[in-house]
């Protein structure tokens, strides 16, 4: 059960935090997997970063070839999280995205939402992002609180080298990292087993990760019952194979299963 006062704090300032969230067991699932997905890059690994910068690497839709992950998925309280903290009555699942940055990363997370990555439209769209170690605070991903509220999208950005997504029309986000004394930015210490959920729209990002320990975090994203497919123009990323739907269908198909429904 998920309490009143984190719902608020999800729905005012687009992101909460819930502790425990995940027993000891799922962390070494996906932690299997995650040394699985190292081992084995799929086709959407990636390395983040200038030419050389091997510390900083990311993957998705590893449910779909590894064992763990679709566990995690299909099993864990995940999609019944995403549900209640949404305010859903069900919670379809979109796609995984494993991010690892080892110590000595000078790699940031760049600032940016998520949705305009997606061709995804609705509000009931969130994710939950799970580390497997100790992440201190400095070094923990950081949130405009509030900022799902803005009513401008921004164009996405490439991890990899940062070039802006093609014929999106969309303006370039504010630098915010430039002026961060002009927005309201919260971040937590995590441990294994806590997670953060937060709204699509959420301006986040990263800091560097050069002293602390290794980083492993498993994303996973959630669509709730006002989501739905909208091929928005210019480059997207996600969903990686498009679904046959027209624009304006719920997702569905065995790439986006309704995994959990409120009562069930």
């Amino acid at each position: 059960m998920i309490g009143d006062d984190t719902k608020a704090a999800y729905r005012e300032d687009g992101v909460c935090v819930l502790r425990g969230a995940f027993s000891p067991a799922w962390i070494e699932t996906v932690a299997e997997g995650v040394r699985q997905a190292l081992d084995a890059p799929g086709p959407h690994g990636e390395r983040y970063g200038p030419a050389g910068a091997e510390r900083f690497f990311g993957d998705l839709d590893m449910w779909t070839r590894l064992d763990p992950f679709r566990d995690f998925v299909l099993d864990s309280p995940a999609a019944a999280i995403a549900g209640e903290v949404m305010a859903s009555s069900t919670a379809t699942f979109l796609y995984d995205q494993m991010l690892v940055k080892e110590p000595g990363s000078q790699q940031r997370t760049p600032w940016h939402q998520d949705q305009p990555y997606w061709a995804v439209s609705g509000f009931q769209v969130c994710s939950i992002w799970m580390p497997l170690d100790p992440v201190p605070r400095e070094v923990s991903l950081e949130f405009v609180r509030g900022s799902h509220r803005w009513e401008e999208t921004f164009n996405p950005t490439h991890f990899a080298d940062g070039r802006p997504y093609a014929g999106t029309g969309l303006p370039s986000l504010p630098d915010i990292e430039a002026a961060r004394d002009d927005y309201d930015i919260v971040s937590w210490d995590l441990e294994p087993g806590d997670c953060v959920v937060f709204q699509a729209m959420l301006v986040h990002g990263a800091p560097a990760n050069p002293s602390a320990g290794r980083r492993r975090v498993l994303s996973t994203r959630w669509l709730g019952d006002d989501a739905r497919f909208w091929r928005r123009p210019g480059e997207i990323a996600v969903p990686t194979t498009l679904p046959d739907l027209e624009d304006g269908a719920p997702f569905s198909g065995p790439l986006h299963p309704t995994v959990w429904q409120a009562g069930a």
